[in-house]
């Protein structure tokens, strides 16, 4: 037992603070440990200072303010090495005297015939203690509560030591309430940042923890991970989904699952689901036509229109584990399903993604290109069958890689197109062969050929069409008659009053117009009676079977009759036999172009060829 204050020697109460060290610097290295808990070092403490100060009970309390009494956290009876969070006494009614001393003091030393009469004084009579050396527990000024030590007997006499070691037992506890409070607000934080704070589901970060921790090699014949992606796509006059329908079809989905996935908030208006098990691409899209059915029925009820669509993508189309890659994929999909409106689930295509990326990356690489004054223009001449002399040249776009290659308009036209980049390039392209054009030399007429460039849907689309031609005419000084506008039928077939119109506004500047691919489409002879075309260009396809094939003779004959009649220009394309020529040109048709006379050339190449 600890010696009293009054008989014990220097050296025993030496022996004794230096005990009471070594018991707080043990008791330090065992509470401080990040797997502590708040009970576990409860425990820790309650038993460490029974032992120290040889009592039979350590209690721990909270203080309440607001009512003047303790409730138990903790308790501990050193003979029975018993334990428990709170105790049978949960609630001490203290009195006045005591409350006022937890305010004033470091420790509280009282025997039981000091504590009178109330609810102090019974618990101690209660329990047989003889003294009390309680430590109050503050933390930043605050009173949080008390640690009491209970010595069981007669009265005891605490040493200054005793009480010094109760006073840091005290803040041992205010330490280990300040940790615990830091890391419960440190972990609401954590769940913040990894929670929807609307529906209260897993976000994308979180998700993709999860994700990542079940990935992993597949065997046999298994299908592998499947992550499905809920995309809601509002109408425009409605706006997104609000939050709290949100909350409804997450509440819905929920229930739905009932535990079968890992349901997730990964977007603002979209949810993911991610199956515990591992499914074949059946049962995948059962589970996906599921939640889309639940959350449109959600969204339905609210009466406002959200088309719901779900894109499914499977682990096995990962050229590497990846989370992020898995759950892109399935969006990927979400949106195809969304585009297409074939129906309401997609399956992701890792063939069409790669696809996609690599049109990514040539539009990359044709943008920079644009940019770095890469484009040129190379031209494909248009010969007088009669004679053989180059009339008129066709512009066409070309591209020049990293390589120095010379890249054809087919290598990558499909991707400005889709990409709008077809709009500023194929105006550059208008300036930059009027240009060149302008230079050519004057033919036997003293009229310089004629020029020939194709618009695209994408131009022709433009306001400003017009515009962009009489700027380019302009700016380059070439005259308008001898610049021909191409057009395919699929360009007018949208709006053929409103094509009408903008075609008489470009004549009105003087220059033509040619319908390219004639006799391809669906309507072309109603074309050449409701609009203003000057020359039609017989599809290629029609001069590949001459002289033999009879029914491209027909119909080679029977254009080339009509174009007479109506006064119409008619040139074939595609050439690239004699035979093709000399029968073409029996038909009636007198001028071509086609690899039979050149391939496309380079200003300089074509300028020399006017010139013969």
């Amino acid at each position: 037992m600890s010696p009293d204050s009054q008989t014990a020697s220097p050296q025993d109460r030496g022996a004794w603070a230096r005990l009471h060290n070594h018991a707080l610097v043990s008791l330090a290295r065992r509470v401080w440990q990040d797997d502590c808990t708040l009970d576990r070092a409860f425990a820790l403490i309650c038993e460490t200072a029974a032992g120290t100060l040889e009592v039979e009970r350590v209690n721990i309390w909270r203080w309440d303010a607001a009512s003047g009494r303790l409730q138990c956290l903790h308790h501990f009876e050193r003979s029975r090495g018993h334990r428990r969070a709170g105790s049978a006494d949960a609630v001490l009614d203290v009195g006045r005297d005591y409350a006022a001393a937890l305010d004033e003091v470091r420790v509280i030393n009282r025997s039981a015939a000091a504590a009178g009469d109330g609810g102090l004084g019974d618990y101690l009579q209660r329990h047989g203690i003889g003294s009390l050396l309680d430590a109050p527990v503050r933390s930043a000024g605050e009173l949080l509560g008390v640690i009491c030590h209970e010595h069981v007997g007669r009265p005891r006499t605490w040493s200054p030591e005793d009480q010094a070691f109760a006073g840091s037992i005290g803040d041992y506890v205010a330490m280990a309430l300040e940790i615990d409070r830091r890391r419960r607000l440190e972990g609401r934080v954590r769940y913040l940042e990894l929670h929807d704070p609307h529906t209260d589901l897993p976000n994308r970060d979180h998700l993709l923890g999860v994700v990542h921790a079940a990935l992993r090699p597949m065997h046999g014949a298994d299908n592998g991970l499947a992550a499905i992606h809920l995309n809601f796509d509002a109408s425009p006059h409605d706006g997104d989904a609000g939050h709290e329908l949100l909350v409804e079809a997450a509440a819905r989905l929920r229930r739905d699952l009932d535990g079968e996935a890992t349901l997730a908030r990964v977007r603002g208006n979209a949810f993911a689901v991610l199956p515990h098990r591992h499914l074949h691409e059946t049962q995948a899209l059962v589970l996906a036509e599921r939640c889309v059915d639940t959350v449109q029925s959600c969204l339905d009820e609210q009466g406002i229109a959200v088309i719901v669509t779900a894109g499914i993508a499977f682990s096995r189309d990962l050229a590497a584990p990846s989370a992020d890659n898995l759950l892109r994929n399935a969006e990927t999909a979400s949106h195809e399903a969304r585009r297409n409106r074939h129906g309401r689930c997609e399956i992701f295509d890792a063939e069409h993604h790669r696809g996609l990326v690599e049109r990514l990356h040539m539009e990359r690489k044709v943008r920079e290109a644009y940019e770095a004054g890469r484009m040129c223009v190379q031209f494909q001449p248009e010969v007088e069958l009669s004679t053989g002399r180059w009339v008129a040249a066709e512009a066409l776009l070309r591209w020049r890689d990293d390589q120095g290659r010379c890249r054809p308009a087919c290598d990558f036209i499909d991707v400005i197109e889709n990409s709008g980049l077809i709009v500023p390039i194929g105006r550059w392209m208008l300036h930059e062969a009027c240009s060149l054009a302008q230079g050519w030399p004057a033919l036997a007429n003293g009229i310089g050929p004629k020029l020939r460039v194709n618009l695209s849907a994408r131009q022709f689309e433009q306001a400003s069409l017009v515009g962009d031609v009489s700027a380019a005419l302009a700016g380059s000084g070439l005259q308008p008659g001898r610049l021909c506008l191409e057009l395919t039928e699929s360009i007018l077939l949208p709006d053929i009053a409103v094509a009408a119109q903008t075609l008489t506004r470009l004549r009105e500047l003087g220059v033509s117009i040619a319908l390219d691919d004639f006799g391809t489409g669906y309507s072309s002879l109603a074309y050449l009676k409701r609009l203003p075309i000057d020359v039609i260009k017989l599809d290629r396809c029609f001069i590949g079977g001459l002289p033999d094939d009879p029914y491209d003779l027909a119909i080679v004959q029977a254009m080339s009759t009509l174009a007479q009649r109506t006064g119409i220009g008619i040139v074939a394309e595609g050439v690239e036999t004699q035979a093709q020529a000399r029968t073409v040109r029996e038909c009636g048709v007198q001028r071509a172009q086609g690899f039979l006379f050149s391939a496309s050339l380079d200003n300089e190449e074509l300028v020399r060829g006017f010139a013969d």
